[in-house]
């Protein structure tokens, strides 16, 4: 049964060396083409989005106090307020929703 773990460890090891790898050494010159640049300027965001989202929904014993502190979230960053000032509004809006 150890001997698996390894393999899995191994395994693992080479597709996360292959994935940082393999653009770097095919990936030569300059991409140009507008949509494959815009594409990749937005991986990472959706990326992060894809794994904030569901841990926002599950954080809470109720998905709609996730989703009301998400909304305070959002309101409060499209206002201008620094990522501390929104983490701790999100926070004390679960709080406060979670008394009710």
């Amino acid at each position: 049964m150890h001997a698996n773990v390894y393999i899995y460890i191994l395994v693992m090891a080479s597709v996360t060396y292959l994935i940082r790898v393999l653009p770097l050494t095919l990936i030569r010159k300059k991409i140009n083409n507008v949509t494959i640049r815009s594409f990749l300027y937005y991986v990472p965001y959706v990326t992060l989005s894809v794994m904030t989202f569901p841990a926002i929904m599950d954080a809470t014993d109720n998905p709609l106090v996730g989703l009301a502190a998400l909304a305070l979230c959002i309101f409060l960053a499209l206002k201008g307020a620094s990522l501390f000032l929104v983490s701790i509004g999100a926070c004390a809006a679960v709080f406060l929703l979670n008394l009710i």
